[in-house]
């Protein structure tokens, strides 16, 4: 069975991937400093923990295991913090991955999928957004993911290394079967955040603009559910091993949903109230972020299994109940 090195294997998007690596055949093994992940989420495979940052116990785990590839999601993503504080952002997210590069080299390891975003885009100039939209980040966060993409490019071109960069639109929802989920501290996605508004465990969710040029006056995202996500990298994967070559895709389902929308399907889906604190627009959101995800579907061959924003809601309130031993009320 090949062996697949996950970096950030412990976190949200990382721990779907190893269980959809898991399912194709191969064994996962997730690298991780556990600074936001959670062991309990490696279920599939070993765990080593360890930040990118200490060469000497990358190149041990390396050295222990002889993955075959490696997939790529350690990082530093909120992009509030990337603001105050960049160079840890730049520390963590590009020279991390610059050490991994080179860790890959030596050890002659070639393939590599890559956990981008959609905000290297920045304020895009049209949506859908499709992969020839210009690039121009607006954070450092942006900004760092987009440096990656870069060294990616540039390695492909000296040393031959075979590269996916995956940028993915609004990663939600939990695994359907509840094995593992989104568990952030502090949580500041927008589903997890609103069930927990609706349980009490916040006191009220933050609404920021009522009057964005949308059909109600709120933000419309595209929300593309993680195990689709984890699936996709797993095509990623076996799309490089077969020799296809490297690209850029966009992981999304091409349909958008607004912030009311998705509190309507938190409410209908817990059957309580979602408290509501109105607050001013946040500087640099765009109105609307949706992906054009045509080549991803084309290059991958696979289309999304979850794209009701009901259903999405709906399996990232299970994973929270049985976290946190939660009761229906309806």
């Amino acid at each position: 069975m090949a062996c697949v090195l996950v970096t950030g294997g412990a976190g949200y998007v990382g721990s779907h991937a190893c269980k959809a690596l898991a399912a194709a055949g191969y064994v996962p093994v997730t690298y991780d400093d556990l600074s936001t992940g959670h062991p309990d989420l490696v279920r599939w495979g070993p765990l080593e923990e360890g930040s990118l940052e200490d060469v000497q116990r990358l190149n041990d785990a390396i050295t222990r295991y002889r993955p075959d590839a490696v997939l790529h999601f350690a990082a530093r993503s909120l992009v509030g913090d990337s603001v105050k504080d960049p160079a840890a952002t730049y520390r963590t997210n590009v020279a991390g991955t610059l050490n991994l590069l080179e860790a890959m080299r030596r050890f002659g390891i070639e393939v590599l999928v890559f956990s981008s975003t959609c905000a290297t885009y920045g304020l895009p100039e049209r949506v859908p957004i499709s992969e020839d939209t210009p690039q121009r980040p607006i954070n450092p966060y942006g900004w760092s993911k987009l440096m990656v993409e870069r060294l990616l490019a540039d390695h492909g071109a000296a040393y031959g290394l075979q590269w996916a960069a995956l940028r993915y639109f609004n990663a939600a929802g939990a695994d359907p079967e509840g094995e593992t989920g989104e568990d952030h501290r502090p949580e500041t996605h927008l589903i997890p955040r609103a069930l927990l508004a609706a349980v009490g465990e916040v006191p009220a969710l933050d609404l920021y603009g009522t009057d964005w040029p949308t059909p109600d006056g709120t933000c419309i995202r595209d929300y593309v559910h993680v195990s689709d996500l984890a699936r996709w990298h797993v095509a990623a994967l076996e799309h490089l091993l077969t020799g296809k070559g490297s690209v850029a895709l966009n992981l999304g389902t091409g349909m958008g949903a607004s912030v009311r929308e998705v509190l309507v399907a938190v409410e209908q889906v817990t059957g309580r109230v979602v408290p509501l604190r109105p607050s001013a627009r946040r500087a640099g959101d765009p109105p609307v972020l949706v992906a054009d995800p045509s080549k991803a579907l084309a290059v991958l061959g696979a289309e999304p299994r979850f794209t009701d924003i009901e259903t999405i809601v709906d399996s990232a309130w299970r994973f929270l109940q049985r976290r946190r031993g939660l009761s229906d009320r309806r």
